[in-house]
């Protein structure tokens, strides 16, 4: 399966429940046959322009490998998540 890397900016008022909210994105992958090869959570930061009224947001980096036919999926299941004010994913080159 090809290996993708998302970047999430998570809302900084749900910094209390930031483990719910990153099984939730783990768990959407896994539910769409995905698998997680490594988290990094990079902590609080400053946006370079607000989002959704936040100067501030949660960097959530992820890599994992799935279908290439749900990444769509994955992308819009992401983008419904109030609790996620961005989210990007991208291919990762072959070596």
């Amino acid at each position: 399966m090809p290996e993708y890397e998302a970047l999430f900016v998570i809302d900084p008022e749900k910094e209390k429940s930031i483990k719910e909210i990153t099984s939730g994105i783990t768990g959407v992958i896994a539910k769409n046959g995905g698998s997680v090869i490594k988290e990094e959570n990079w902590g609080k930061q400053r946006l370079a322009y607000p989002v959704k009224k936040s100067a501030e947001g949660i960097y959530y980096k992820l890599d994992f490998s799935a279908d290439a036919s749900k990444i769509s999926e994955l992308n819009g299941n992401f983008k419904l998540n109030a609790d996620i004010l961005r989210v990007m994913i991208t291919a990762k080159r072959g070596k």
